[in-house]
């Protein structure tokens, strides 16, 4: 196979960088499409049937990870901070604790394994609907849905959660002075 994928690589990595190039706008991004592409194929190219779609599955696997590039940055924007600074809310202390990420990771590991391994997969490995689809072997209709059901069941954990902890804190007696 390190033959096949060395010719492979030789027939087509011009072709792929000038694809990526035109898609990317810039040198270092199209060196990142093109070897993410040969890097899929390198791991999932034994899977295609017909050698005489290599070019093909090449250059739909480079166009489907830009676009997943494209969702993360639209998602996911870079921005810096000191640009943005005068922008951002004052966060006090008490706000910064009341966002505990393993308040999240506790509920989400309530969640049965069906809505939790997409939630997992999709937001903490950045996999797309596709690859989860492959790696559940699921259709994506259904890892769209059962993404969808644990959001929710994620949510109204977390909001009940949240309405625990506020009912704790208002409960709380409130210390008192004593009359002068």
């Amino acid at each position: 196979m390190n033959a096949d994928l060395d010719a492979i690589v030789e027939a087509h990595h011009q072709g792929l960088f000038a694809f990526a190039l035109s898609l990317a706008g810039n040198r270092d991004d199209a060196c990142e499409l093109t070897q993410e592409t040969i890097c899929r194929f390198a791991s999932k190219g034994h899977q295609l049937r017909d050698r005489a779609k290599v070019k093909s599955w090449l250059f739909t696997t480079l166009y489907r990870v830009y676009l997943g590039w494209k969702r993360r940055d639209t998602r996911l924007p870079h921005v810096e901070v000191s640009s943005v600074e005068n922008e951002l809310p004052h966060l006090a202390p008490e706000a910064a604790e009341g966002a505990d990420a393993g308040l999240v990771l506790d509920a989400l590991l309530q969640l049965e394994e069906r809505y939790r391994a997409p939630l997992m997969l999709f937001y903490l490995e950045d996999h797309s609907y596709h690859e989860i689809g492959g790696i559940l072997d699921v259709p994506v209709g259904t890892v769209m849905s059962r993404l969808s059901r644990g959001k929710e069941q994620l949510r109204r954990m977390l909001g009940a959660a949240a309405s625990t902890d506020e009912e704790r804190i208002v409960s709380m007696p409130t210390r008192q002075s004593s009359p002068p």
